[in-house]
């Protein structure tokens, strides 16, 4: 195998010893001797010839000695991994680390060899894809998706042993795609029901893991310090709340309430129905009306008090209202209108940029520890964490929302602060969008009808069951689906030379669930990009089409559902364009489901000005996985966006403006539509 595809090895079946076949048999680990464990160094040589005899690629394994790995082995191999525990966020900074600092590919490859039976599975997927993703050497490897190496975070165990028997029973040529039916967690008595196809969404859930991926809390500087880190937390939590909001109303539930309460019950429950692999135990669940408790789990290192929670959210929140807030020396930081935002997000999330965590504390992090256990807050019954507690399912569970919109309006407190947009920040003068409209692509279709409906998909989940069968094993799963459209806009540019802008197109909801308009201050937080892409406007009339596929906010199904390519000899061109690339919103989730009878909605559109947008930086939104960009950011680069994220919407506009009709009339380069959206109740099978 050539080159440090390798490494690719190790990322499969997390359960299984290293030595054991890789890529259905054909690739076996040649380890050193003193690399297995206690458990199979007495045979070692009998294992490496009874496994590796049938093998087309040998990976010989250096002896590097023995990488002190002690720290790491204070989580426990068997039990839970979770990035909200700070002992173990800082355990897996370390380890990146570690991972970071080999020298070349093949120390990396030994320390990792020797690392990978010895250590949290979950633990060390994390850390060496973290390191994976951030070494110049490594960087250009696909890394599995984590629905590949742990599909029992997303699907409903019942499935596995039918699968396993599928695999063990039938040849490859002849297996039958087991079909998971869309029963959810819980039946239509409970209203919540209504957002599960949103919450426990394959690809919300593993956008979510991928998100944090990509921006880790905790590690080498460069890893955790990248441009607007903050923000970008910030703003990709504060779309989430967005869209979770405008299904409510499509499904004629309120908005989220946030969790501003600490003392109260929490009326939401949550039976999630998933286990966690490495120990085969199920997720606890949390019944209706739990009482949010202090928690005391001294073996987690989780120990504080509501009253902790309540204290940092009130310090966080009179910072807010004074413009500044303490850094760790007493210093004043002030929030200012440039940076204020990131500021606050690497204090709220909290990441190791937080000005002063011992003064903030860990405000999102304890809440969703808060939730987590507390069904055992003290450990009494030896239970683990509810789903909130790991990134990867903690979208699953309705208080999650709750949580965030707690986070969020602590944000949307600090924009409040910051002054409105005066007319030359919003304005583009001499240009005018003259026609903004939606079509399906399809012929004779109607303008400004968008449809919903329901999609079967298929998925190879073969390289996440440990000890099963070899080659493919599929599985297909029911999610929520659009029909591709465009957008068509209409532009005059009547400054008589060539002038560059931005598109920026947002779709939000006219009324809330009970048909009550929405006044512009409720609908600009409402607000869901859709999309965001240069445009070049030439003296005159020009005529702007942009399909619905290339959205700078979402990942295609590709690469939300595709099995990568392990190992082999040669990523595939398809993999070469797919590089460093399962962060995104999944782009089956682009639109609101919205209505049987069809739901208006406002179609909004604006080109801003390419001057004031520019970080002086060119970049090509087809390359290097570039078009998902407004969610996660380039690669090593700036954000490509000066202005603040959610621009022009992220702050309150004039008393005056009452409505987005207001706002938009005000400026001749923004323009807004009505477009109605869909939802046809039957399922499509993916050709």
């Amino acid at each position: 195998m050539s080159g440090n595809r390798k490494l690719l090895a190790l990322l499969q079946r997390p359960l299984e010893p290293t030595f054991y076949p890789k890529d259905n048999g054909t690739t076996v680990i040649d380890l050193p001797d003193s690399y297995f464990t206690e458990r199979y160094r007495p045979i070692g040589e009998s294992l490496q010839n009874r496994f590796g005899n049938d093998a087309e690629n040998r990976i010989a394994v250096r002896n590097v000695g023995t990488p002190n790995i002690t720290f790491a082995e204070a989580i426990d191999r068997r039990g839970g991994f979770s990035l909200f525990n700070e002992k173990h966020r800082k355990i897996a900074g370390d380890l990146i680390g570690l991972f970071l600092a080999q020298p070349d590919v093949d120390s990396l490859m030994a320390v990792a060899a020797y690392s990978r039976d010895r250590l949290n599975p979950v633990l060390f997927q994390y850390a060496l894809s973290v390191a994976i993703q951030h070494r110049p050497d490594t960087k250009d490897l696909n890394v599995p998706s984590f629905l590949e190496l742990f599909p029992d975070s997303f699907v409903d165990p019942a499935v596995f042993p039918r699968l396993r028997e599928e695999g063990a029973v039938v040849q490859q040529a002849n297996r039958m795609t087991i079909d998971i039916p869309q029963n959810f967690t819980a039946s239509d008595r409970e209203d919540e029901q209504r957002l599960a196809f949103f919450r426990e969404d394959v690809g919300v859930n593993l956008h979510h893991w991928h998100w944090h991926l990509v921006y880790p809390g905790e590690g080498p500087d460069q890893v955790v310090r990248k441009d607007r880190r903050g923000e970008l937390f910030y703003y990709m939590h504060q779309q989430l709340i967005a869209r979770y909001n405008v299904e409510r109303f499509c499904a004629k539930l309120a908005r989220v309430r946030p969790l501003n309460n600490l003392r109260q019950p929490l009326p939401e429950a949550y039976f999630p129905k998933i286990i966690r692999s490495a120990n085969n135990r199920a997720f606890p669940a949390r019944p209706q009306n739990q009482e949010l408790r202090d928690l005391n789990r001294v073996a987690d290192d989780v120990i504080f008090t509501v009253s902790d929670l309540e204290r940092w959210g009130s310090r966080i929140a009179e910072a807010i209202d004074a413009g500044m807030v303490v850094g760790q020396n007493g210093q004043r930081v002030p929030l200012t209108e440039a940076n204020g935002i990131d500021i606050l997000g690497n204090i709220l999330e909290p990441s190791k940029l937080s000005v002063n965590q011992q003064f903030y504390g860990n405000y999102h992090g304890n809440l969703h520890n808060l939730i987590a256990y507390s069904h055992d807050p003290d450990n009494r019954f030896l239970e683990g964490y509810g789903v909130v507690g790991e990134f990867q399912t903690a979208m699953r569970d309705p208080a999650f929302y709750r949580l965030h919109c707690e986070v969020d309006n602590l944000f949307h407190r600090y924009k409040a602060t910051l002054p409105v947009y005066p007319p030359a920040q919003l304005n583009f003068n001499g240009i005018q969008i003259q026609s903004l409209a939606v079509t399906l692509n399809r012929p004779k279709a109607p303008p400004n009808v968008l449809l919903t409906y329901w999609q079967r998909t298929q998925v190879d989940l073969a390289s996440g069951l440990d000890f099963g069968p070899e080659g493919n094993v599929f599985v297909s799963f029911t999610h929520l689906q659009h029909a591709p459209f465009a957008y068509r806009l209409t532009v005059n540019n009547s400054t008589g030379t060539p002038r560059r802008g931005t598109c920026r197109i947002f779709i939000g909801p006219k009324v809330d669930e009970r048909n009550t308009p929405l006044t512009y201050k409720e609908q600009r937080i409402l607000m869901v990009e859709l999309d965001k892409f240069g445009v070049t406007l030439n003296p005159g009339s020009n005529n702007i089409v942009r399909r619905s596929e290339q959205s700078s906010v979402t990942i295609p199904y590709e690469r939300t559902f595709r099995a990568a390519q392990l190992s082999g000899n040669a990523a595939s061109p398809a993999e070469v364009a797919y590089r460093f690339c399962n962060c995104g919103w999944p782009h089956h989730l682009l639109l609101p489901k919205g209505t049987p009878e069809g739901l208006k909605f406002d179609l909004f559109a604006m080109i801003s000005d390419y001057a004031g947008d520019t970080v002086n930086q060119e970049f090509d939104e087809n390359a290097n996985c570039s078009d998902s960009h407004s969610f996660c950011g380039l690669r090593d680069r700036l954000y490509p966006d000066r202005r603040a994220m959610g621009y022009p919407f992220d702050r309150n506009a004039p008393a005056a403006v009452r409505t987005l009709q207001d706002f938009t009339r005000a400026n001749s380069n923004m323009a807004v539509t009505d477009v109605n959206v869909r939802f046809t109740n039957t399922v499509i099978a993916r050709t």
